[in-house]
This record gives C-alpha cells, sequence and structure tokens, in this order.
C-alpha cells in the first residue's frame, strides 16, 4: 500500500470513527409552552373584561358578529328595561291576586277556577327572568330571541283577548285598552327586531 492510499484510508476511518452530534428533537411540551408565550405577549388567548375569549388579534380588536356592529337603537336599553318591570308587575299580580286581575280586564267574577289565572302569571314571571337576562347582555342574538318571544306573547294575547271578548259578548274599556297597549307594544317590539336584524351599512 502506497502512502497516499494509507492517508486515505486513515482519513475515512478518522470520519467514521467520530460520534456524530445528536440531533435537535423538538419536544411537543415545549412547543406548548412557547406558542403560550407568544399569544400571551400578543394578547390574545385570554379572557377580556367581558369575558370573551379572543382567537386572534383581529378579532380582539374587531370583536366578534354576535356583538353589534354599531351603536345599539335608540331607547333599547329602556325598552327592555320597562318590559321586564311590566311583566314582572302582571305576573305578581297573577299569582297573587288573580281574581282581581281578571275581574279588571273582563268586568266580571272569576266563573271557574284561579289555577289558569296562576299558571298565566307563571308563564309572564319566566318571560320577566329572561328580559332582565336580556337588560345586562351584549349578544345581539339573545336580545333578538327575546324581542322576538316578547312580540310572540303580545299577538297570542291579543288574539285571545279578542276572542274571549266576542264569546262573552260584551267590550269592558279595560278590555279594549289592553288590547290597544298590546297592539302598540307589539308594534315597538318588532321596530327594534326589525332594526337589530338589519345588516350594517358598507362604508
Amino acid at each position: 500500500m502506497d502512502p497516499q492510499e494509507a492517508s486515505v484510508l486513515s482519513g475515512v476511518c478518522t470520519m467514521t470513527s467520530k460520534s456524530h452530534p445528536p440531533l435537535m428533537k423538538k419536544h411537543s411540551q415545549t412547543d406548548l409552552i412557547s406558542r403560550l408565550k407568544s399569544r400571551k405577549i400578543l394578547g390574545v388567548g385570554g379572557e377580556d373584561d367581558e369575558g370573551e375569549v379572543h382567537r386572534s388579534k383581529i378579532s380582539q380588536v374587531l370583536g366578534n358578529e354576535i356583538k353589534f356592529a354599531g351603536r345599539e337603537p335608540i331607547g333599547l336599553r329602556l325598552w327592555i328595561l320597562i318590559s321586564a318591570i311590566g311583566f314582572t308587575v302582571m305576573a305578581l299580580m297573577a299569582l297573587v291576586f288573580p281574581n282581581q286581575l281578571y275581574e279588571v280586564v273582563f268586568e266580571e267574577e272569576l266563573s271557574t277556577t284561579n289555577i289558569s289565572v296562576r299558571l298565566y302569571g307563571g308563564a309572564l314571571l319566566s318571560l320577566a327572568l329572561i328580559m332582565w337576562n336580556c337588560l345586562y347582555t351584549a349578544e345581539k342574538i339573545v336580545i333578538q330571541w327575546t324581542l322576538l318571544s316578547e312580540a310572540c306573547y303580545f299577538t297570542v294575547q291579543f288574539l285571545v283577548t279578542s276572542i274571549t271578548l266576542i264569546e262573552i259578548g260584551i267590550l269592558p274599556n279595560a278590555a279594549v285598552l289592553l288590547l290597544l297597549s298590546r297592539v302598540l307594544f307589539l308594534v315597538v317590539t318588532m321596530a327594534y327586531y326589525y332594526h337589530l336584524g338589519r345588516k350594517p351599512k358598507k362604508i
């Protein structure tokens, strides 16, 4: 073997004898911690003051699409407050004084058991709780469904009261006032519902 071949063979043996450096493996736990640190620095991923979790910086700045895209309709919160108070008062009257409430509307004594009026009061109380909850929410879809439930109640009450008056054959002033108020409340409620359902105009 000549000296040149011996030198090449020695170099190859030396290279193979050297240990290769270990491969750098990326542990999943380290990667997860790194991502959490990055999201914390960016200010996303956690809850804000309203308890909302933002998945990206864009959603944090623009907000979720279920929230109001613009300003709330004027008087919306006041109308919800008036509705909540009205439903609560009527529910308590129907639960505690069912006979008196029936006499005020139809100007005659309740001929059957008062359990039906008390059940009516229980239904009103349930709607009142929904109204009170809607007063403190910022979710657009929740407010829309609450207004739709209120409008449905006014419609049903108007129809049931009208049919009852036709069957009885009388038209008391209190009943007429009740029917007119139901129509007015229905118009206002549907106006707010329609306003919330409109898409905001693009600038």
